[in-house]
């Protein structure tokens, strides 16, 4: 089946695995200034929708995000117990993935960007409904925390499509997700984690 619009997880890991301590704290991630911003403004002028986890979202409000991306991209925020008041910039949505994802394919527009957290990530390629994986692996370890896909029971085959390295020692791996045969799929099936 032909997708128009792909759904690409963008995202920084540490050398072992994780996305964020487990509090939800990135402070790893601030490291001296290299230049250029490893292929980041290139692959935000190709989206214009991204996802996120309850999690992820609150946390990037915490730290004066949400509108972060300005007003030309489209938030969905996947909870399944929604604010009573939600903050501006933020659609929340209890849809089941599937469909979701579906109906979101089909309206015309860029690629889409899969924020996270891990979480979201695998509900969302446990449905079949992430096309690529743009991982920056920074030399760091942290120990512990949040992985990039939460741990479920799968199997999922990936293609190399790319892989770069900077002089600061990041590792930008690209990666295109193999489709699945039906016999393959493994694990729970969920509509909206947060």
């Amino acid at each position: 089946m032909k997708r128009d619009r792909k759904i690409i997880a963008y995202i920084a890991t540490s050398a072992d695995g994780y996305i964020a301590r487990a509090d939800g704290s990135v402070d790893w991630l601030d490291r001296p200034r290299t230049a250029g911003d490893y292929g980041m403004a290139v692959f935000f002028r190709s989206i214009d929708t991204i996802l996120w986890g309850r999690k992820t979202w609150d946390e990037a409000l915490g730290r004066g995000g949400g509108g972060w991306f300005g007003d030309k991209v489209k938030n969905y925020v996947f909870s399944r117990r929604p604010p009573q008041s939600p903050a501006a910039g933020g659609e929340f949505v209890q849809e089941p993935i599937g469909a979701f994802a579906k109906r979101l394919r089909a309206q015309a527009g860029k690629d889409i960007w899969m924020m996270g957290g891990g979480g979201l990530i695998a509900s969302f390629l446990d449905e079949g409904q992430i096309d690529e994986f743009i991982i920056h692996v920074i030399p760091i370890f942290i120990g512990e925390g949040i992985p990039l896909i939460e741990a479920r029971r799968r199997s999922v085959a990936l293609a190399l499509v790319s892989s770069r390295r900077y002089a600061d020692g990041v590792v930008r791996l690209h990666y295109r997700v193999l489709p699945r045969t039906p016999s393959k799929k493994a694990g729970r099936r969920h509509s909206a984690l947060h």
